[in-house]
């Protein structure tokens, strides 16, 4: 379930997530959401992501974490993320806030706004 490479959904690694999560996150909110190919929920979330995600147009970034990829899962341990699929939102080379399992779009919507809505309306 590879990503088109695009400057809003993107895969990212273990060895390039600093760059392209944490540093990036001081410019806009970038949601990282891990999962796993054998995921079933995980399957089902990403369209839901997808479409929230391009609802703010460029404000908001996806990057996709696929934990069973070389060292990715180190991330996961790193962040705590107990089950698939998780989605952490960095702002500012920080996590503030989480959640697990399949959503539908409207509830990622209302999640996103509600924890940077301040940043993506100012």
């Amino acid at each position: 379930m590879a990503v088109t490479e695009n400057t809003q959904i993107f895969d990212v690694h273990e060895h390039d997530f600093k760059e392209r999560v944490l540093k990036r996150s001081f410019d806009l909110p970038v949601l990282v959401d891990f999962w796993a190919d054998w995921c079933s929920p995980c399957h089902m979330l990403a369209p839901h992501l997808y479409k929230a995600v391009e609802s703010f147009n460029d404000g908001v970034e996806l990057a996709k974490l696929e934990v069973d990829e070389g060292e990715n899962m180190k991330l996961a341990g790193h962040y705590r993320v107990r089950g698939f699929p998780t989605v952490i939102i960095f702002l500012d080379g920080e996590e503030i806030a989480r959640f697990a399992s399949a959503k539908p779009t409207h509830w990622i919507t209302e999640w996103i706004e509600e924890h940077v809505g301040d940043r993506l309306y100012s």
